[in-house]
């Protein structure tokens, strides 16, 4: 071989090997197109709200574009390009057309039918704690470790709420027999969440007895939360370990029979003295497991858990750290304790090894639910005239908290429902804000904005306070809510596009509250847009219950996606389908900005995509 070949040769080789390695590093699996040729690519961004193409690079977007601004999808090239060319320097002597062959991403063609929005976001539990609703149709591995607890309602389909006492007495059994471990050993823990009394004759609240008069479950400790979370009913098992009770408990409530007997039902902070065992490593596990694949395959990206103990934070710290968080969790500290905890709560924003967890948050409770009589209103119930319900602390020691959290930079996020208890809480908030608090910097958030009086409204969108609201429990509550709060207040309760209306900044939060209600998020936004319950009926006949306060299909994605983000201090960072962002979205099978109503419902996830990443289904 003549030396001129051999310098030939050699040079070929190297440029290969150099090509090869800039090829490694150019051609990325994370960068893609998403292309749909009906512009069905819904933003959530006021200047452009669908979109063609949207381009994928890494965990972020990097562009997005339609033909009417001169770009096809193989052109925005040019600009993922851009994005690379610092990046890979190595290679920057190469031709420019070499390196946007070496750049091309991918194109990802969606069905002419099908859409892609934003990551949709879910306020409740991806932490286990009593009371919280677990996955009836159990796998293998979780029925053969034997949880204690029992879910007949399973949170991806919403609309079997119609179960009788007999129903609940005869699942419990049920339950039982399909869980050797449980059935062979009295001692254990039956745990489950779900009935409603209202739903029963009489709507009487069921009593101890009644979970003892079956031989299988009589001598059991039974524990069983009512399908808001807010009245427990256990056992004569359970009562006899709880030994004397005290005759009252401020902010809650036992019930007692006429000759002041405890019934076995407790309510709001009554509930602290059921002596339940805490929740095991093992069984956080299993629920986890569960509720991140049910989440996903209902199209979440984020979770805003609405009360998280510290057992919790530091079990989902652990799997942050470990890699082992498919989609974002937003936690609100949560402690059962009067005096301040603050310094408990571990401080993490966009921890761990994909950066998807969040702790800047605290929950406090005010009142309870409409359900159960103990939301705090400020007149006493039409179908109960001798109670009000009742706040779960003092305006005096909310105050003193809420003060301290401030203080200390959390969030903090109030749960209210009655009318007394809105209106304690923002004579809080306003107190604090006018005395130099920032509310671009804190943010503070009413769950649930369930009932208010008139001037109320104006004053929350003043105060810039965030309305954080679950439409399905407009449609839940619908068929009792008028008995039980009187002609004129309904009229200022679930008052959804009221709260949109007063806030400033145009902002409204929604959520599903699950395991309360559904996790699958189309539950939520049709409650939204249409006020019905899943036949298509509400009191007031089709048009909806209260129908003027309906939202848009807009608003109502927009609240699911961008006023989420903003509520969680993440606006710039996602929310909506803008370059610089992250690439969290997700598609779904049908258009639900455009289809009939009673189509909405029957929508299908095809892929839940979170950090550019398929967590669910496929492109």
């Amino acid at each position: 071989m003549t030396l001129t070949r051999a310098v030939t040769s050699a040079a070929f080789a190297f440029i290969a090997i150099y090509l090869a390695s800039c090829s490694y590093q150019l051609l990325n699996p994370n960068s893609y197109h998403i292309y749909s040729k009906s512009q069905n690519i819904y933003t959530v961004n006021q200047s452009t709200p669908n979109v063609q193409w949207m381009s994928v690079q890494d965990s972020w977007i990097v562009a997005t574009g339609d033909h009417g601004n001169g770009h096809w999808p193989l052109s925005c090239d040019d600009i993922v390009y851009a994005q690379c060319a610092s990046v890979y320097k190595p290679c920057a002597w190469l031709p420019y057309a070499l390196k946007k062959a070496l750049t091309r991403p991918r194109i990802i063609y969606i069905p002419d039918n099908a859409i892609v929005v934003p990551g949709l976001v879910a306020h409740r539990c991806p932490c286990p704690c009593p009371g919280k609703r677990l996955h009836e149709t159990a796998s293998t591995e979780y029925r053969q470790f034997g949880s204690r607890y029992l879910s007949w309602y399973f949170p991806s389909t919403p609309l079997q709420r119609s179960l009788l006492f007999t129903d609940v007495v005869d699942l419990v059994k049920q339950y039982i027999n399909s869980h050797p471990l449980i059935r062979d050993n009295r001692s254990r823990w039956v745990e489950g969440m779900g009935w409603d009394h209202i739903k029963w004759p009489g709507r009487a609240f069921p009593v101890a007895s009644d979970l003892d008069q079956d031989p299988l479950l009589k001598g059991r400790p039974i524990l069983l939360s009512r399908i808001d979370g807010h009245a427990r009913w256990v056992s004569p098992t359970v009562l006899k370990m709880m030994g004397t009770l005290p005759e009252e408990v401020e902010g809650g409530d036992i019930i007692r029979d006429l000759t002041g007997k405890p019934t076995g039902v407790f309510v709001d902070n009554a509930m602290k003295l059921i002596p339940a065992p805490a929740w095991t490593n093992e069984q956080m596990e299993v629920y986890f497991k569960q509720t991140m694949e049910e989440a996903l395959s209902n199209g979440l990206t984020s979770i805003h858990d609405a009360a998280s103990e510290v057992s919790h934070i530091h079990f989902l710290k652990r799997k942050s750290e470990n890699g082992e968080l498919p989609l974002r969790l937003y936690l609100m500290g949560y402690s059962p304790k009067t005096d301040y905890w603050g310094h408990e709560i571990p401080r993490m924003i966009n921890h761990g090894r994909h950066g998807r967890l969040t702790v800047r948050s605290v929950k406090l409770f005010s009142d309870g639910a409409l359900g159960s009589w103990s939301a705090a209103m400020l007149r006493p119930y039409s179908d109960k005239p001798d109670t009000s319900g009742f706040m779960v602390a003092s305006q005096r020691q909310l105050h003193k908290l809420i003060g301290q959290f401030h203080a200390d930079g959390w969030q903090v996020n109030a749960h209210c429902v009655g009318d007394k208890a809105n209106h304690v809480i923002l004579d809080i908030f306003e107190d604090i804000l006018h005395n130099g608090g920032n509310i671009s910097e804190w943010r503070p958030r009413i769950e649930h904005a369930q009932i208010l009086i008139p001037p109320d409204f104006e004053r929350m969108g003043h105060l810039g306070v965030i309305a954080s609201v679950q439409p399905t429990h407009a449609t839940s509550d619908m068929w009792y809510a008028e008995i039980r709060l009187g002609s004129e207040r309904i009229k200022t309760a679930y008052a959804y596009q009221t709260l949109l209306s007063s806030s400033t900044k145009n902002t409204i939060v929604l959520g599903t509250d699950f395991p309360v209600e559904s996790v699958n998020p189309m539950l939520t936004f049709y409650a939204a847009i249409t006020r019905l319950d899943v036949d298509g009926k509400s009191p007031h006949g089709p048009n909806g219950w209260f129908p003027e306060q309906r939202l848009t299909r807009s608003q109502a994605l927009k609240g699911m996606t961008l006023d989420a983000a903003y509520a969680s201090f993440a606006e710039n960072e996602r929310g909506s389908l803008t370059p610089g962002k992250k690439a969290d979205f997700v598609l779904l099978d049908r258009d639900i900005m455009k289809v009939p109503v009673d189509e909405i419902l029957k929508t299908k996830v095809l892929a839940t995509v979170v950090d550019g990443q398929i967590m669910y289904g496929k492109l």
